[in-house]
């Protein structure tokens, strides 16, 4: 149902490029090309951008031998590629992958996670990260964006031409292509962020079998990103397993349609329920 939910988003996203640039008259192919070249090479340099983000360092089985004897049965399990393991130097509990494909994908663990969990949660929370390599996530979340950054170039186009502008319905196409287009992508791009923790929750989950060691882990990496936050840019902090700038964005409300993460209450849920044979969309 996840994977179902993102193919609507996506659609949808798509669906309002399309009726923009028809509104726009249709002559801004340049501009498009721009933004599909701009974000092919954030795909394809994702996971040194993260990594540089971050301040990863990467560290050898020696200096890591947990991470390293977790992932290796989980790979070996799955079929999938060793990725690269790297170090983030910060007591925040918190963990990421990256990488546009199974063999050129990473994971990077906080010496944080490395105190806080006991190594079957950590083994939950590495299947978590192995299963957004698994899904491709960084593949999706990068078509997302890239239709979400054309939409928003477009608006900046229909302010400075003024396109449709002297008529009731152009003056209506007109603030929805300035206004309303960039807004509702930047939601839906958000939406589908949230359905790919979901899916990395239940991937992961059904990969070691014991859910609720991640709906443990996940507690206690709630509770350690509001101790020790870290700072982070938007970009990059999507990717973690737990938004680690959580403490400075709160929660609830309207403030949900605007978060990369789920409700961690939620993802506990679904886990638990998981764990008892209830089903979930």
């Amino acid at each position: 149902m996840n994977t179902v939910k993102t193919a609507g988003l996506l659609a949808l996203m798509s669906v309002l490029l399309i009726g923009i640039v028809y509104w726009l008259g249709g002559g801004w192919g340049i501009a498009l090309i721009f933004i599909v070249v701009f974000n092919l090479g954030v795909y394809f340099f994702s996971d040194r951008i993260a990594i540089a983000a971050s301040r990863a360092k990467p560290v050898t089985e020696g200096e890591l031998p947990r991470v390293y004897e977790i992932m290796r049965r989980l790979t070996e399990q799955t079929r999938t590629p060793m990725p690269s393991i790297y170090l983030i130097d910060s007591p925040q509990p918190n963990a990421f992958a990256t990488g546009r494909s199974p063999n050129k994908a990473a994971v990077a663990v906080t010496t944080g996670i490395m105190d806080m969990l006991t190594v079957d949660e950590l083994e939950a929370v590495l299947a978590h990260e192995l299963a957004h390599v698994r899904n491709r996530d960084i593949l999706i979340s990068s078509v997302a964006a890239m239709i979400a950054s054309a939409l928003v170039l477009l608006s900046r186009i229909a302010l400075f031409t003024g396109r449709g502008r002297d008529n009731p319905l152009g003056a209506i196409g007109f603030l929805v292509a300035l206004i309303v287009a960039p807004l509702v992508a930047m939601l839906i791009r958000f939406a589908i962020s949230r359905t790919r923790e979901f899916e990395a929750d239940r991937t992961g989950a059904e990969t070691t079998g014991r859910p609720l060691q991640l709906a443990s882990a996940l507690e206690k990496i709630s509770s350690g990103t509001r101790r020790y936050p870290m700072t982070m840019n938007d970009a990059t902090a999507q990717l973690f397993i737990e938004n680690p700038m959580k403490a400075a964005r709160g929660r609830g409300g309207i403030g949900r349609w605007f978060s990369t993460h789920p409700p961690t209450e939620e993802r506990i849920q679904r886990l638990t329920d998981m764990a008892q044979g209830i089903s979930r969309s």
